[in-house]
């Protein structure tokens, strides 16, 4: 989709420090981290929103979730807990209009949020 960063880091247009990725997902720390563990976790294939998520797509869904488990996991959160955040639309605080995870973790977070 042209001009939308998230596709620009998947084709590797605009440099970032992956930590992981495979032939489905990336991931890579949050510029503006909330917590001190701030990652996102991006589909390669645009998608905006969910209802753009097609059956076809229900893989894509699965693989951010195995993802973002081997990620917490490397990174020492997965027992002590994180957050899994999808903000989708405006109102919401999306920004960029790519589906994304936040993944936040490595403090207690408080609830509600926001």
């Amino acid at each position: 989709m042209d001009g939308c960063v998230f596709c620009k880091i998947v084709s590797g247009e605009i440099k970032v420090n992956l930590i992981y990725q495979d032939d489905v997902v990336v991931c890579f720390k949050d510029l503006k981290p909330a917590a001190p563990f701030h990652f996102l976790v991006v589909p390669r294939r645009h998608l905006a929103n969910p209802s753009e998520v097609t059956d076809q797509d229900r893989e894509i869904i699965g693989r951010m979730f195995q993802a973002t488990g081997k990620v917490a996991k490397d990174l020492g959160i997965d027992l002590s807990g994180y957050r899994m955040v999808i903000n989708i639309g405006p109102d919401a605080g999306q920004e960029i209009f790519h589906i994304h995870m936040h993944i936040l973790g490595g403090k207690k977070l408080g609830w509600p949020p926001g």
